[in-house]
């Protein structure tokens, strides 16, 4: 039975409002726009980064500019001076500077400025010709001995410690000593990098086990790509700027150890060639009375020096990324 308290027929309730949604068309809202993903446009990889960062460093400059002013007198020196650097006269000895002889004569008569200019062409050259050889031997031995490791590695990293165990000048002394009927840039060249190649070998082959552990390496050798060809087309090219670096230094200490095996007397011969080793080491003997012939060879040797190591430091902070945050 029914209560009588309740009414027969409940008040229906109101319905609640709908909040409407706001659809924009779309042509005014395209998917594309919004599911876009922003990247850099600028393209980036490790030679890129590494040039962006040295052209904004002044001292890339200034190894750049002195390197440019002494490849332009080795390879051009008559733009640089007229004079004859193998014309002496005893009456110029020890000469001060004249007009057309800015810096003097030395004690043989020889016009120091000249010499300079033409000393530039041997020094570089043989450094040029060394850092050819120490980094193609350096890259073939390390590369090889990092790749393929067990007995390859075993016997091509023992060769490189024998040569590493001795000091490329003394050896270089050695080499000349013996083949001073043949002295010229070429011998004298394959005796000092014939002697340092080790160093490079071996950043080479830490190089390569760094990468050759890499996923595409071994992407590549599932494609059936020789372990050769996989080593020449991705694992090495992925591993020379450390190599790199160290041939730019090396070409500094080629110049230096030119100058020294010249300063020594077994370099190149002074009758045949213009050196700034020979030109310091004739100068030697009037040090105390007239030094300035063998100051500006010397300061020639060090400025060409210094701008090599500045551009090695350079391009070694540029291609390492942590030394390129910590800047």
């Amino acid at each position: 039975m029914p209560d009588s308290r309740t009414p027969s027929h409940a008040p229906t309730p109101a319905p609640r409002p709908r909040a409407e949604h706001f659809v924009a068309p779309f042509d005014e809202t395209p998917v594309a726009a919004v599911d876009a993903v922003r990247v850099k446009e600028q393209k980036s990889n490790l030679w890129l980064d590494a040039w962006r960062d040295m052209r904004r460093r002044p001292m890339f400059w200034i190894s750049v500019a002195i390197i440019l002013v002494v490849a332009l007198v080795a390879l051009f020196p008559g733009l640089f001076t007229q004079v004859d650097p193998r014309a002496s006269s005893l009456a110029n000895s020890n000469g001060a500077p004249a007009p057309g002889h800015p810096l003097g004569f030395s004690k043989q008569g020889y016009d120091v400025y000249a010499r300079i200019v033409y000393g530039a062409s041997t020094s570089v050259s043989v450094g040029l010709i060394v850092i050819v050889i120490t980094f193609v031997l350096g890259t073939v031995m390390g590369a090889l001995a990092g790749f393929f490791g067990g007995s390859v590695d075993t016997v091509l990293s023992r060769i490189g410690d024998i040569f590493f165990s001795i000091p490329y000048i003394l050896a270089a002394v050695v080499v000349m000593s013996v083949m001073q009927d043949y002295r010229n840039p070429l011998v004298i060249a394959f005796a000092i990098g014939g002697f340092q190649w080790p160093i490079t070998a071996r950043i080479v082959r830490s190089e390569i086990l760094r990468v050759k552990n890499a996923d595409f390496v071994m992407a590549a050798e599932s494609l059936g790509l020789s372990r050769l060809a996989t080593l020449v087309r991705h694992v090495l090219p992925n591993a020379l700027a450390p190599a790199i670096v160290v041939t730019t230094l090396s070409l500094a200490s080629a110049i230096v150890a030119e100058a020294t095996l010249s300063f020594l007397g077994v370099g190149l011969p002074p009758g045949d060639y213009i050196s700034w080793g020979n030109d310091i080491s004739a100068a030697q003997l009037s040090l105390r009375t007239d030094p300035m012939p063998l100051i500006y060879p010397s300061l020639a040797l060090t400025a060409t020096v210094l701008g090599f190591i500045l551009l090695g430091e350079v391009v070694r902070d540029a291609l390492d990324p942590k030394a390129r945050a910590r800047r």
